[in-house]
């Protein structure tokens, strides 16, 4: 069976070259980037090498990059760093972010607020089509707001969010505390693991303090990921040891993992995205008109170019997914699963959909490797599945 893989959102597949660019380093350039001999030192090269291209990738200097083991723990260092800092000058942090963040960024805040009193959370809401307002941002701003988080691009839906009006109003607001003398800065951090691919990553345009970047979401390995920290931002770091990664990240590097991801980023296509979002909107537009029950979540414009979750009424989306599994093609859900019990999406839920809905909607990602063939196989399945 020839298989179709349309979950590019979840993970993507290594591209050749950047396996190729990160196997001699399983083998014969084995060394420790800390150890001065000249293994060491080839090792550490190559870690150079590879923030050299993401400072390039993002236009910011080397010196502002800390290497993680995923996008995950660099969200945790942003957020629990950040916090950590905020607190040693402080006796109140506030907190804001969206209710459509990936956990990766709401359980880190939510563990801090539970586990400290004088951390505070201010959730933002976001419209019916997926997005947050910049004047909510300003709204909710206080001179003890700390951190900012707000993701660039939504993981389940797509949704670009405004960064760069976001980025004006909490440069505006850290002016006014400066003109009154207040000591804590709001810093602004954005995950921009679905963005990578698609869209604007200069940070001095966006405007950021901090941005996490993931690998395997760029057509690199897993077990890595980037959090790029402006200079004269202060984060504490969350793990200790050695003090490898400008003290903020200790722990010996990942050099292949390293090497990987500096490679993803270095082979990103702009261009490739037209030819994706020419595919994804033939996709939406042929299973809207043809399928009576679907419809889709999240805005159609400011979306990320390879995103489609499409709701189904009437039809649970986990036996859909097992039964498109069973056709040789792969797509997931809004929905968590864990241990046989299915939690719906929090995403979704923000949008207003009831639980039924959100159990009944499925994400297709398409990627550089998506073919109209596959598109009309998926679309083909979808409707013996649907009206069945």
């Amino acid at each position: 069976m020839n298989r179709i893989y349309l979950d590019y959102a979840a993970t993507t597949p290594v591209d050749k070259d950047v396996l190729e660019a990160m196997l001699p380093y399983f083998g014969e350039k084995f060394g420790n980037p800390s150890s001065v001999h000249s293994f060491g030192q080839d090792a550490q090269s190559a870690v150079d090498q590879a923030r050299s291209h993401i400072a390039d990738f993002l236009g910011c200097l080397s010196q502002e990059i800390v290497f993680t083991g995923s996008a995950t723990e660099a969200n945790n260092l942003a957020i629990l760093g950040s916090a950590a800092s905020a607190l040693s000058v402080s006796q109140k942090a506030h907190i804001i972010t969206t209710r459509i963040e990936h956990e990766s960024v709401l359980e880190p805040i939510k563990q801090l607020a539970k586990t400290n009193p004088n951390v505070s959370v201010t959730y933002l809401p976001v419209s019916r089509d997926g997005f947050v307002s910049a004047e909510a941002v300003r709204d909710a701003l206080t001179p003890e707001t700390a951190l900012v988080s707000v993701m660039y691009a939504n993981n389940e839906i797509g949704t670009i969010q405004p960064i760069k009006e976001i980025a004006e109003v909490v440069r505006e607001h850290n002016e006014k505390l400066k003109a009154k003398s207040y000591k804590l800065k709001t810093v602004f951090h954005t995950d921009a693991v679905q963005a990578a691919l698609y869209c604007p990553m200069k940070v001095a345009d966006l405007g950021v303090d901090m941005l996490t970047l993931s690998g395997h979401k760029i057509y690199g390995p897993k077990g890595v990921g980037a959090l790029y920290v402006k200079k004269g931002t202060v984060v504490s770091p969350v793990i200790f040891g050695s003090g490898q990664e400008y003290g903020k990240r200790s722990g010996t590097e990942n050099v292949p993992g390293i090497v990987g991801i500096g490679a993803a980023v270095e082979a990103i296509d702009r261009s490739a995205g037209e030819s994706i979002e020419k595919l994804r909107d033939y996709f939406i537009d042929e299973t809207l008109n043809q399928i009576s029950t679907s419809s889709l979540n999240g805005g159609r414009q400011s979306r990320l170019p390879n995103n489609a979750n499409i709701l189904f009424r009437g039809v649970s989306s986990v036996d859909l997914i097992m039964r498109l599994d069973a056709e040789g093609i792969a797509v997931s859900s809004g929905a968590a699963c864990q241990s046989k019990a299915v939690a719906a999406s929090h995403v979704l839920a923000a949008l207003g959909l009831s639980v039924k809905d959100a159990s009944s909607s499925i994400r297709f990602s398409l990627g550089k490797n998506t073919t109209k063939k596959d598109i009309d196989k998926a679309l083909a399945a979808l409707l013996k599945l649907t009206h069945t």
